[in-house]
């Protein structure tokens, strides 16, 4: 069934109550000071249905006591029913309501001249039509109607009927803010409000802002019939478990889990309306009425230091208290003293950063941008920061799980870059790993201190550094980065390169009897660096002599020999072998042979048994082997 959520707007007692009991048959005003003076304090609910479409009217208060009321419910509405009084024309409530309606973006509605029992309509719809025009409305229709005769009423359905539309399938999740909260027997803890964005159902679980406090949904109800869905754009009334009415009053906010969280700072599009006052500067605080919430804000415009009236600019509002809003929704600006309403806006980041004027740019191209470009944007303008996906899924109004930004590279966990900054940085890290290895090739590539000096300073270095090792790009070994693929002995001079090879043929000449590294080295720079370079290629492999407390270097290749020398031998042995046995057959002394049993223990090819060891059948070779 079609729906709509319908506001009735209008002057102080300008019939929009007995308007809504001729459509409805139902008494919106219900508190006895409401009967008693005659006039809405509260909001008023009703439920119209007409043909195919249901249509819920929210009665607001006309008075400029209540106008706070009113906009309470004037936040959540989808369309609206302006009430003007055949005898008295627009009238000063009637241009606010309108206000309102213009800065919470509707363009859909229509006008119910009233008491045209008592005076002709044409004047009164001449004056609405105007008053439509300069606030960019729209051209609604206009019926004129009268509550005490019924004229008119019948047509005034109808048209009502046409603002009805089939409900939309959204990734969004839920918003309800509060605007009633009591206790019912037998439901328990029942909050009410105008349901947007995304359906609530029976058992789903919701979280209370402010606070974030987790309940579950114990029951749904739509004007007193249980049901087991609300779909937005409805008046809903909410049962809910482990929570009392004190938790969540008029006020608060219902929302699906990771839809909100709390922020001091919302960036914005703000409008001053042509008829506010005077200019407003930056830094004045002023009143934001958002959702069933009011909050002291100040301004910070980041274009001018002046918006003039009937002029539009980007701005920071810096919040007295923490709020949680969906991005995308419209607020309204109101002056504290003397109050009235001045201007209004739409959310672009609720939980921005602290703003200065340089981003004015970056806030225009979000506004003029659909919520999905505009978190790619602001991760875009995140720079090597990043952003995370459940801030970026707020301002496109999506949960985090339903957020697709093919602009996005994810780092770690919850932490997104744009590709474009990605790339940059990939690009940076890779030849500072290239530039440190081509400046020492003997060298074992730069640690990650070394590569955080050179990227910037708020870039997630390691988790860059992580995923490019993921990817193959980079090698880590022992704390040092090298690129893969990138041989360091292509980078050495011809000099250089002969020294390594003069350095690897000595103790490839030693065979199972090297020379000792320190005589190989002679106290010159280059050769122990020739010596870490082949230890690091694995042409060299260390062999420790725990009794002695040195160390051998053997050559990758008479390692090699002597393994399969021993396995050719001993492998069927039952008995094992001796270290000296072991000497006489490899033709080296126990001063050699010692460690190199170690290092073939190490392997996992020998194991000991006493004074005698023994070849194991599959050995666990070592990296280095």
């Amino acid at each position: 069934m079609r729906s709509v959520l319908l506001g009735v707007l209008g002057h102080v007692d300008h019939g929009k109550t007995a308007l809504v009991r001729a459509l409805t048959g139902i008494e919106t005003d219900r508190l006895p000071e409401e009967k008693a003076r005659g006039i809405s304090i509260a909001l008023g609910f009703a439920r119209l249905v007409q043909e195919d479409a249901e249509i819920d009217l929210v009665d607001v208060p006309g008075h400029e006591r209540f106008l706070r009321t009113m906009v309470a419910g004037a936040t959540a509405m989808q369309a609206a029913l302006l009430c003007i009084d055949a005898r008295e024309g627009v009238r000063a409530q009637t241009v606010e309501h309108a206000e309102v309606a213009a800065l919470l973006g509707l363009s859909r509605g229509v006008v119910a001249i009233t008491r045209c029992d008592l005076a002709p309509a044409e004047d009164a719809a001449a004056e609405a039509r105007a008053l439509l025009a300069r606030l960019g409305l729209g051209n609604w229709p206009v019926v004129a109607t009268s509550a005490v005769t019924g004229a008119g009423i019948a047509e005034l359905k109808t048209q009502l009927a046409l603002l009805a539309r089939p409900a939309e399938a959204t990734a969004m999740g839920a918003w309800l803010p509060v605007d009633r909260a009591f206790s019912r027997p037998g439901a328990g803890t029942v909050v009410t409000g105008a349901l947007r964005r995304a359906p609530m159902a029976v058992e789903d679980e919701v979280e209370i802002w402010p606070g974030g406090q987790r309940a579950r949904l114990r029951g749904v109800q739509l004007h007193g019939q249980a049901v087991a869905q609300a779909q937005p754009g409805r008046r809903t009334a909410l049962a809910l478990r482990g929570v009392t009415p004190a938790g969540v009053p008029p006020g608060s906010a219902l929302a699906t889990p990771g839809l909100l969280t709390e922020s001091r700072r919302l960036d914005a599009q703000v409008v001053l309306l042509a008829s506010a006052p005077a200019s407003v500067r930056r830094g004045d605080v002023l009143r934001l009425l958002v959702g069933t919430t009011e909050v002291g804000a100040r301004l910070h415009l980041l274009e001018d230091a002046l918006l003039a009236p009937g002029t539009t600019a980007v701005a920071q509002l810096r919040l007295d208290a923490p709020l949680a809003v969906p991005a995308r929704e419209r607020f309204v600006l109101r002056t504290a003293s003397p109050p009235r309403t001045i201007g209004g806006g739409v959310v672009l980041d609720p939980t921005a950063p602290r703003r200065s004027t340089r981003d004015a740019p970056l806030l225009q191209a979000m506004h003029a941008a659909t919520p999905i470009a505009a978190a790619a944007l602001r991760l875009q303008a995140a720079g090597p920061q990043g952003a995370t996906g459940a801030a970026l899924a707020r301002i496109a109004g999506l949960l985090p799980d339903a957020l697709d930004l093919p602009e996005a590279v994810r780092l770690t966990g919850d932490l997104l870059l744009h590709r474009e900054v990605y790339a940059a940085l990939e690009a940076a890290a890779v030849a500072a790993v290239e530039q440190a290895q081509n400046q020492d090739p003997t060298a074992p590539g730069p640690a990650l201190t070394t590569l955080r000096a050179a990227l910037p300073r708020a870039a997630p270095v390691e988790a860059l550094l992580a995923r490019l090792v993921a990817a193959g790009t980079l090698d880590l070994a022992a704390g040092r980065f090298t690129r893969r693929g990138l041989d360091p002995l292509a980078l050495l001079p011809p000099a250089a390169r002969a020294l390594l090879d003069a350095v690897e043929d000595a103790f490839r000449v030693g065979g199972l009897a090297p020379p000792d590294a320190v005589t190989v080295i002679g106290g010159q720079r280059p050769r122990a660096q020739a010596v870490a370079l082949l230890l690091r290629r694995g042409q060299l492999i260390r062999a420790p002599d725990a009794v002695q407390k040195r160390e051998v270097l053997f050559h990758r290749s008479a390692l090699a020999a002597a393994r399969q020398t021993l396995r050719d031998n001993f492998a069927d042995s039952t008995k094992g072998f001796l270290v000296g046995e072991c000497g006489r057959l490899l033709g080296i002394s126990r001063r050699f042979a010692v460690p190199l049993l170690e290092r073939l223990d190490a392997e996992g090819l020998t194991r000991r048994n006493g004074d005698r060891r023994h070849i194991v059948t599959e050995p666990m070779r070592s990296a280095g082997a």
